[in-house]
């Protein structure tokens, strides 16, 4: 089914060699007008990287991901996505709605969200998903076949120019001159980050007096408004019960646990049996010169 999608949707692609469009070629391969070629995986994902790239994220991080958000870690935030979403969309020109979810990981989100519009506004979406991670790009591929899923950098995405209505950057970098390239003019770009509370028992065990302690996304708020006008924002704050099977994952899957002491996250499992979770998700769309 994710070859099946590439191959309706060619018209999004660019070469991310020279920029030109792609073609699809016996099912198997992109092809750009210059020969520049993108095999197809089994699974129907896309390599666009023209070098390999090394990243912290690993399979096992990935998988851990996996198994938070299908336990609903992510569930309230979700929804706020996917209401938003219902909220702000319009009827496209081209009689799809496209949404790129840039830095998806292991795809679980941008699924979700895309299964849970489709419920509430019977509006067919396309999702695609891109991230660096060659290892997340294959969980998705595998786990959610009804999307278009790339190995791409952000900094030269291989998607034409106003291709998308919606744009997710979900816990992931941004690249808003890239985002301005790809979204439609009346798009909406919707970037979640961390707030200060978010994980705070972990961070008070890991990190205890510390400057990773406390958090502020301050200057991600700002970045984001110097870019991108901000139609609105919502904190979402909520609590998750964890037993120990289920923190292990998420300490796994978390870049606090990266550079923290063993002995520390031992404790953290055995000790902490509740999770702060606190969000702000902001949207906007793009600045008119």
């Amino acid at each position: 089914m994710s070859k099946l999608k590439i191959t309706e949707n060619t018209d999004l692609f660019k070469c991310p060699i020279c920029s030109s469009k792609m073609n699809i070629v016996d099912e198997k391969s992109l092809i750009c007008l210059n020969n520049h070629c993108f095999d197809l995986a089994r699974s129907g994902y896309v390599n666009f990287l023209t070098r390999p790239v090394k990243t912290d994220y690993d399979k096992a991080m990935f998988n851990s991901r996996s198994t938070i958000s299908k336990y609903g870690f992510f569930d309230p935030m979700i929804d706020a996505i996917t209401d938003i979403i219902g909220n702000v969309i319009h009827n496209p020109s081209s009689g799809r709605m496209v949404v790129l979810d840039a830095g998806c990981g292991e795809g679980s989100h941008l699924h979700q969200i895309t299964e849970k519009l489709y419920s509430t506004t019977r509006n067919k979406f396309t999702g695609a998903g891109m991230d660096i991670s060659k290892e997340g790009i294959q969980i998705a591929s595998r786990q959610y076949p009804d999307c278009i899923w790339c190995v791409g950098d952000l900094t030269n995405s291989p998607f034409m120019d106003k291709k998308f209505d919606i744009i997710l950057n979900i816990l992931s970098p941004s690249n808003y001159a890239e985002f301005n390239r790809l979204i439609t003019s009346d798009g909406v770009l919707i970037k979640v980050v961390p707030g200060r509370d978010y994980l705070k028992e972990l961070r008070k065990l890991l990190y205890h007096q510390t400057d990773k302690q406390s958090f502020s996304n301050e200057k991600v708020l700002k970045h984001f408004n110097d870019n991108f006008n901000l139609i609105d924002s919502r904190q979402i704050y909520y609590n998750k019960t964890m037993d120990a099977d289920i923190l292990a994952h998420l300490i796994k899957m978390t870049p606090l646990s990266w550079s923290a002491a063993e002995k520390e996250i031992n404790r953290a499992v055995s000790s902490i049996n509740s999770i702060t979770v606190d969000f702000t998700v902001l949207y906007g769309n793009r600045k008119t010169s």
